[in-house]
């Protein structure tokens, strides 16, 4: 067919009540046998194939809207609509449907429609008259009641009988009558109310709710809603509201309008919650525009006091000075809170500032002093008040403590507190501990530093954390791996010198089981692994928790192959470990580095003799610049000895121009190891004395200075016999603390300069 009058796009009903185009084609009614009856087809305009084939049913309701639209209902959930190019097709279609159903075409509607029918082309215009309202009288409740129940399954109803509600100032009237049905004590009447009102919340129109949350209706409103034919006895929610809670102003509201909204809030609030019943699956939507006016209520709230400078200068300075009491305070505190809860309404921008608002105000130094109180209602406060805070810009923060920093002692710094307050927490389920961990995590996770031209917040800020921070973090792990606590810990009666705390165990295993290659990196270069073998050795053959803790931490490095650990473990420790055969976690650790020398040298033999010959990288001792720092700052503050990058290349240049110049020195190196290997002690096991710089590991000549035989300057570590019981041999005197896969021969030189003047120990643990 090519005439434009019959020309129809086809529309389906979607689950989202919302119309998808089917197809563009024409459209023609005819007498289609297999279906029985005469039917509308409609074939695509392209391909002439078939969009459309129903059946036109006597008793199906077709609707004729805006003069070229036809509507109907298929089946229950599948709705169909012809939308026409031109007037003229649709009036023919429409007569030919109105012939089949034998209805006059002067109609708009061929059946009488239900309620679920009218929904479907709820986004029409509607030009049918408002909903008749029953006088509103006390004989007329329950007819009012039945009226607004039944009207809350049609949208249309719904939509017209807020109007009408509206128009006649109809809510004021029946708030009248309740005020009538309560002085007469008639419960019936209170009942129908309960149900009128309760259907007009769920109506869920703003313009209505205005009139229903104003001061001069709020409360009957609540008054009808006391009234649950459900209950036995009524509830007393005006009498919580007016008499119960309690307004308190910790700084006098002057604005009038600003108390108002306050309080409409709360009461708006506890109907929502409180009042009115868990709505069902049919009714969540009812009170979406409840839910939305309560949030904007809030974001005026939190506009208007924001505004209000004076206000907030006052409530800061009250909540910082001294004088206040600690009730007073706690009202502040808690003011706060809420106040910040409220921001979350805000808009991203709002929102910003409104935190910069505070910021400038002096939040954070009047929550470094509030934090540090002993009530621990007001600490709870403040906590959550930082919370919000550091979500809103972890940044703002550390920007506050290092400067702070600068005119501050390291105990009163905010982080600080935050740290003591973590660890001091006297709740059994830690549930404080637990929040401020997860703060202190986020201000301490590179991944949410800011990098700039001009700085770089991750070293700054992580540096200035080793140096003022890390101490505090630490106390009590160090505490727990003291001398006297380990031997404390030690087996009684024992005549082993070296002992080891499982806090400090538990601890090495956690740092190796995140498998990062800057800690692992630290391990090796704080030979990290000695005391933790000594102890291994020192607990002979029994079989005890620290045996099997010990022999799971290495048994993870092997399964997890983790090369650079297993280079360092099998390069310094293996000659004293073959012997433990119960396990073949030793073994399997020495067959991996040896798997993996094999790799190398395999790619090594297979690049070309002209790129073999350039210098070697010694990309596993590398540090990245980032990381490098935590370990070489303080020692550049303190003028001690540091390769600068000049050097650095220099000793570079030195590397031996070829792979076989390598070999040699590598097995010469070797041979001169074998002489120098561990003797086996009296008990049978083999004792390990490392002769390395301060910077060995964070406690060692504390806790492990009976195993060390030597913390003395590498000269005289080589010319000095130990004092130690047993028999110790001084292995690496001159290597320092770094051993990596495979060693060079110009290192001896560079550590030799690197070991003339005394290292500083590390920041990490420190």
């Amino acid at each position: 067919m090519s005439d434009t009058r019959r020309r129809v796009k086809v529309y389906t009903l979607n689950e989202d009540r919302q119309w998808d185009d089917r197809g563009t084609g024409h459209v023609s009614s005819t007498y289609v046998e297999r279906l029985k009856g005469m039917s509308l087809l409609v074939r695509a305009e392209s391909d002439g194939s078939l969009l459309l084939e129903s059946k036109i049913n006597p008793n199906t309701a077709y609707q004729k809207q805006q003069d070229t639209l036809i509507v109907w209902s298929e089946a229950e959930n599948y709705d169909l609509a012809l939308s026409f190019q031109e007037k003229a097709g649709c009036d023919e279609i429409w007569e030919k449907i109105c012939q089949v159903q034998g209805k006059d075409p002067s109609v708009e509607v061929t059946q009488d429609l239900i309620e679920s029918e009218e929904e479907h082309i709820e986004e029409m215009p509607e030009t049918s008259p408002l909903i008749d309202l029953p006088t509103c009288e006390l004989n007329k409740l329950e007819e009012i009641a039945d009226l607004v129940t039944s009207v809350l399954s049609s949208p249309i109803r719904r939509e017209k009988l807020a109007l009408a509600l509206e128009n006649e100032g109809y809510i004021k009237k029946l708030l009248q009558l309740f005020q009538v049905c309560e002085n007469l004590e008639n419960t019936e009447g209170l009942h129908h109310l309960y149900e009128i009102i309760r259907g007009i919340l769920f109506l869920n129109k703003a313009t209505l709710f205005e009139v229903m949350f104003s001061d001069e209706c709020i409360m009957d409103v609540v008054g009808c809603l006391e009234y649950d034919p459900s209950l036995a006895q009524p509830k007393r929610h005006r009498e919580f509201l007016t008499k119960t809670a309690k307004f308190k102003e910790v700084i006098p509201i002057t604005d009038s309008e600003l108390r108002q909204k306050i309080h409409q809030t709360y009461r708006v609030q506890y109907i929502q919650d409180i009042i009115l019943p868990t709505p069902s699956v049919f009714e969540e939507n009812f009170l979406s525009t409840l839910t939305s006016f309560i949030f904007f209520n809030k974001v005026e709230i939190v506009s208007m006091l924001q505004e209000d400078e004076k206000f907030l200068s006052e409530v800061f300075a009250q909540l910082t000075d001294e004088a206040t009491d600690d009730d007073k305070r706690c009202e502040l505190v808690n003011f706060f809170k809420e106040f910040c809860a409220f921001s979350q309404t805000l808009q991203p921008q709002n929102r910003d500032a409104f935190f910069k608002t505070l910021a400038k105000l002096g939040i954070l130094p009047a929550l470094e002093i509030v934090m540090g109180m002993d009530d621990l209602q007001v600490r709870s406060a403040a906590t959550d008040i930082f919370s919000y805070l550091v979500e809103f810009s972890p940044s703002m923060v550390r920007e506050f403590v290092m400067q702070e920093a600068q005119q501050s002692d390291d105990d009163i710094l905010l982080i600080n507190v935050v740290i003591e307050q973590m660890i001091c927490d006297t709740d059994p389920e830690l549930g404080g501990a637990v929040q401020l961990m997860g703060l202190l995590r986020t201000l301490i996770d590179p991944e949410n530093m800011l990098a700039t031209a001009n700085k770089t917040e991750k070293s700054e800020f992580l540096n200035f954390f080793y140096n003022h921070c890390m101490h505090v973090l630490t106390a009590p792990l160090l505490a727990n791996t003291s001398e006297d606590k380990c031997e404390k810990d030690a087996v009684v009666g024992s005549a082993k010198s070296n002992t080891i705390s499982p806090g400090a165990l538990r601890f090495m295993r956690r740092i190796i089981g995140l498998k990062d290659e800057f800690y692992n990196r630290y391990i090796t270069k704080g030979n990290l692994f000695e005391p933790v073998i000594n102890a291994l050795l020192d607990n002979g053959t029994r079989y005890n928790l620290l045996n099997s803790a010990v022999i799971e931490l290495f048994e993870f490095i092997r399964v997890e192959d983790i090369k650079s650990l297993i280079a360092h473990i099998v390069e310094n420790f293996y000659n004293a470990l073959e012997s433990i055969e119960y396990v073949q976690t030793f073994k399997g650790l020495k067959t991996k580095y040896e798997q993996e020398k094999d790799r190398q040298s395999q790619k090594l033999n297979s690049v070309p003799s002209i790129l073999r010959s350039n210098r070697f990288r010694r990309d596993a001792r590398a540090l990245e610049e980032d990381e490098e720092m935590w370990f070489n700052e303080d020692e550049e503050e303190e003028g001690e000895a540091v390769v600068p990058p000049v050097e650095k290349s220099k000793q570079e240049d030195d590397f031996p121009d070829s792979y076989e110049k390598f070999m040699e020195t590598k097995k010469a190196k070797e041979s001169e190891d074998k002489e120098n290997l561990p003797k086996r002690t009296s008990a049978g096991g083999f004792k390990f004395t490392f002769s390395h710089s301060a910077s060995a590991a964070n406690g060692a000549n504390g806790a492990n200075s009976k195993s060390v035989a030597a913390q003395t300057s590498p000269a005289s570590s080589n010319s000095s016999s130990s004092k130690n019981t047993t028999l110790t041999t001084a292995v690496t005197a001159t290597k320092g603390s770094l051993v990596g896969l495979v060693d060079y021969p110009d290192d001896e030189d560079d550590d030799e300069e690197e070991e003339t003047s005394p290292r500083k120990r590390p920041r990490l643990g420190s």
